[in-house]
């Protein structure tokens, strides 16, 4: 996938509040520390003119942040995991958002969650697979901050993080945001999560139209 163009639709703070348009969605999560913004600039290509804000300090990200790439998909970044100086109100806010935002039969389609190759895995992280798995959405895991390990370490540290987080090699994909390695294939994995979110739609669209089972209900326009 070729990025050409990404804007920001805005930012939302209720679980339950209507999309920007209708596109299907994929979200990032990870701890607040993990480089999530970084990443996010690298994929899209703005290196630059960065369109996902970084900070020196973590947490800043408190609302469900949309960016609409190539008017295709949107690309949801979510507020960062376990941040300890946050207030113990404002945690409980950002987990019921995130929480009630996955929840959503109208909301993401698949989630990439980001993992430091340098730390273990924190209770945050599995707390969250296992909720991704609960709701059978599709998810990957990006190893992020790869360029801080040489060649030969890496072999035993990506495998020992895949099996701490009980997940198949293929759901893994190891990245850096300072060199770029990994983004072309994240790149293809998230053509390949709107694809499939586009198949399912037009499937849905002719069960409709021959009075079969709809499932899922409609996404709804804002």
């Amino acid at each position: 996938m070729k990025v050409k163009t990404v804007e920001f639709c805005g930012t939302l703070v209720a679980p339950d509040a209507p999309f920007p348009a209708d596109l299907p969605q994929i979200a990032f999560s990870g701890r607040s520390n993990v480089g999530k913004s970084s990443l996010i600039n690298r994929i899209l290509g703005r290196t630059r003119k960065k369109v996902a804000r970084v900070s020196a300090t973590p947490g800043k990200t408190q609302g469900l942040n949309f960016y609409q790439v190539n008017t295709e998909f949107f690309l949801v970044d979510l507020p960062g995991l376990g941040y300890a100086r946050a207030p113990d109100h404002v945690r409980a806010q950002w987990k019921t958002l995130v929480e009630g935002y996955l929840a959503r039969k109208d909301g993401a389609c698949g989630v990439v969650h980001l993992v430091d190759v340098r730390r273990d895995p924190t209770v945050e992280d599995r707390v969250m697979l296992e909720y991704l798995a609960s709701l059978g959405t599709p998810t990957l895991v990006a190893i992020t901050k790869i360029d801080k390990l040489k060649q030969q370490k890496r072999l035993t540290v990506i495998p020992e993080l895949t099996q701490a987080l009980g997940l198949d090699p293929e759901q893994v994909i190891p990245l850096s945001s300072k060199t770029g390695e990994g983004r072309e294939e994240l790149m293809e994995a998230l053509g390949s999560l709107v694809q499939a979110w586009s198949k399912s739609q037009r499937s849905k669209s002719r069960n409709q139209e021959s009075g079969g089972l709809a499932g899922c209900p409609p996404l709804h326009s804002a």
